[in-house]
C-alpha cells in the first residue's frame, strides 16, 4: 500500500506531546513536511530535534496559543513560508477541565469553546484557501465521548459532539474541491491527559489509580489502553494516497470500548 506522503505538508496542532506528537512522527516517518506547534517552545523546540534525527520528512515549529486569532494566522503563514504549502490539517487540542454541570460557570463554557471547537473553526478558515487548491485531508481529533458521554467531563462532552456535527457538514461542503473531512476519537489512549484523568476518577472514587486502569481495562476487549503510536497509525492512513474515499466519518481508535452500534 503506496501512502505517497512525502511531497505532502501536514499542519499538526497540539504536537508537542501525545497524540499531536504521535501523529507528527509518523507522517514525517513517511516522508510528509511537518509544522508543530503548541503554547512551548522549549517543548516543541525538543521535538523538532527528535523529529530530524528521524532523516525522513521535513519538520519545522511555530509556537501559538489557538484561542487566539492573531496566532493561528501567524502559524498558517509561517508554514506557508517554511513549505509553500498546506496539503494536511490536524485539528487537535488539549481537553478541558474535570467537573459536573454545576462546577462550572460561564468563563469555564467559553474558554472550553474557544479551545475545543471555535479554535477548530478558526484553523479551518485560514487553511481552506490552501486545501480548495489541490484538494486536501482535514483530520479533526475528538473523544469517544462523541458515541458514550463520559461522566464528569461535560465540557468536553459538549464540544467533542460539536467537532462531528462541524466535520460532518464541512465533509459535504468541501467535497468539490477534492478536501476529505474525518473525525477521529480516541478511546483510553496511554497518553498523560488519560493519566490525569485517571488520577481524577481515583480521586473522586476513593480508589488508587491503579484500581481505577484495571477496571477501565476491563472494559475494553482487547484488555489495555492503546498507545499514541497505534492512534497516529490510523490518522496517517486517512490522510494519505491510501485513502480516497472516507469522508465525513467518526472513526473510534477504542480497542472495542465503545459498545454502541
Amino acid at each position: 500500500m503506496e501512502l505517497n506522503l512525502h511531497n505532502k505538508v501536514a499542519l499538526v496542532i497540539a504536537s508537542s506531546q501525545g497524540l499531536g506528537k504521535a501523529i507528527a512522527t509518523q507522517l514525517v516517518k513517511e516522508g510528509a513536511s511537518v509544522m508543530l506547534t503548541s503554547r512551548d517552545g522549549e517543548k516543541l523546540a525538543s521535538v523538532q530535534k527528535e523529529l530530524e534525527a528521524l532523516n525522513k520528512g521535513r519538520v519545522s515549529y511555530c509556537p501559538a496559543d489557538i484561542t487566539k486569532v492573531e496566532d493561528i494566522q501567524t502559524l498558517v503563514r509561517k508554514t506557508n513560508d517554511e513549505f509553500g504549502k498546506i496539503d494536511i490539517l490536524i485539528n487537535n487540542a488539549g481537553g478541558p477541565p474535570v467537573g459536573s454541570f454545576e462546577s462550572f460557570s460561564d468563563k469555564d463554557w467559553q474558554d472550553a469553546f474557544e479551545l475545543n471547537l471555535l479554535s477548530y473553526i478558526r484553523i479551518i478558515r485560514e487553511v481552506l484557501p490552501d486545501l480548495k487548491e489541490a484538494g486536501g485531508r482535514i483530520i479533526n481529533i475528538a473523544s469517544s465521548s462523541i458515541k458514550q458521554p463520559i461522566p464528569g467531563l461535560i465540557l468536553s462532552n459538549t464540544f467533542r459532539t460539536g467537532i462531528v456535527g462541524l466535520a460532518k457538514t464541512l465533509a459535504e461542503e468541501l467535497a468539490p474541491y477534492n478536501i476529505l473531512v474525518n473525525t477521529v476519537a480516541p478511546g483510553r489512549i496511554a497518553t498523560e491527559r488519560v493519566a490525569h484523568l485517571d488520577q481524577a476518577n481515583a480521586e473522586r472514587l476513593g480508589v488508587s489509580k491503579e484500581k481505577v486502569k484495571e477496571n477501565a481495562q476491563n472494559n475494553i476487549p482487547l484488555k489495555r489502553y492503546g498507545t499514541p503510536e497505534e492512534f497516529a497509525n490510523v490518522v496517517t492512513f486517512l490522510v494519505s494516497d491510501a485513502s480516497t474515499y472516507v469522508t465525513g466519518s467518526s472513526i473510534l481508535v477504542d480497542g472495542g470500548m465503545i459498545k454502541s452500534i
